[in-house]
């Protein structure tokens, strides 16, 4: 799991990261509303940890236009209130659940994959599409129940596509995301792997899964299969 906090509050912040980090969860930080808005557009992240009140574009704000732009990402707010109204202000602006200063790390970890779980309608350890499967804990690949084997990269290709199955992403969100450093624009890196990950789960099958959006990037279809 990837997981973006958004606090601006140095202590907490570090005191989260180290927690989620212990637990194998993977963090990115930020202590800004405008700074996380980036970084959603351009990460898919499986969860964000938002407290309402940062400073330069504060929590709702930054929640309401996550959601007005389509961004699914499950999101849970932190209040330093426990005031009935700001909770509700927080789940009717999209928010997934909410947690109340002062909190366990254990308790946040807990509703993290609560609320991934719930957006993704099946447990932690499996991601699926159609009749392609995804075992995260055994790295099992199969499509209508045979076995694919694929290498590292390929295999982190597919499991970051199908965290989002319907969304396009672009050349730039794949590469900083799969290969997780910075993208050069002289690279045809994802495009070879892409190409490479196509024959192995497409090649044999009627239905074709993972799509070219011609100009924008790639996609895993959102579909069923029969």
């Amino acid at each position: 799991m990837k997981v973006l906090i958004v606090e601006d509050e140095a202590k907490l912040a570090s005191l989260i990261v180290k927690g989620l980090k212990c637990e194998g969860i993977e963090t990115d930080s930020t202590d800004s509303g405008t700074d996380a808005l980036e970084r959603v557009n351009r990460i898919s992240y499986d969860a964000v940890v938002l407290d309402i009140m940062i400073h330069d574009l504060d929590g709702l704000s930054v929640l309401r236009r996550m959601r007005k732009s389509e961004i699914r990402t499950p999101v849970i707010i932190i209040t330093a209130r426990d005031i009935h109204e700001e909770k509700i202000e927080g789940l009717d602006a999209g928010a997934d659940d909410y947690v109340v200063k002062p909190f366990y790390v254990d308790e946040l970890v807990a509703r993290l994959n609560a609320v991934w779980r719930r957006s993704t309608g099946r447990g932690l350890d499996v991601l699926s599409v159609g009749d392609l499967t995804v075992n995260m804990m055994t790295r099992d690949v199969k499509r209508g129940g045979k076995t694919i084997n694929l290498p590292t990269k390929e295999f982190n290709l597919l499991v970051f596509l199908l965290k989002a199955p319907g969304r396009v992403f672009n050349r730039v969100q794949i590469f900083e995301n799969v290969w997780d450093f910075n993208f050069d624009p002289e690279t045809n890196l994802v495009d070879v792997y892409v190409g490479r990950l196509r024959r192995k789960i497409d090649d044999d099958y009627e239905a074709k899964l993972l799509e070219t959006v011609r100009g924008v990037g790639y996609r895993i279809r959102d579909i069923d299969v029969s």
